[in-house]
């Protein structure tokens, strides 16, 4: 399995917006996208901005595919400028 984990720092007066955009992408990566098998969006208790992703795909190329879906292109565009940072790092799952 190929594991992703992305931390947004979101820009506090997009917050409110953001938050289901989020999550609307996130059930539509696993409800459409064949390859995805897990999509947790957490929230940081003690700084709301902070936005942790934990997404898992079957193998690297569904990653992609997710990347070049309809529905994370539109996200992307959407928040793009509600985001003031990202780090997206990738781990194979070894169990």
């Amino acid at each position: 399995m190929f594991v992703i984990t992305v931390q947004f720092k979101v820009k506090p007066a997009h917050l409110e917006a953001f938050l289901p955009l989020m999550q609307a992408n996130a059930a539509q990566s696993v409800a459409q996208e064949e390859g995805c098998h897990q999509f947790d969006v957490c929230q940081d208790t003690d700084a709301l901005e902070t936005v942790f992703l934990y997404e898992v795909y079957q193998d690297e190329p569904a990653f992609q595919a997710h990347l070049a879906s309809a529905h994370f292109r539109a996200f992307d565009a959407a928040t793009a400028d509600m985001i003031a940072s990202k780090t997206v790092q990738s781990y194979e799952r070894l169990s």
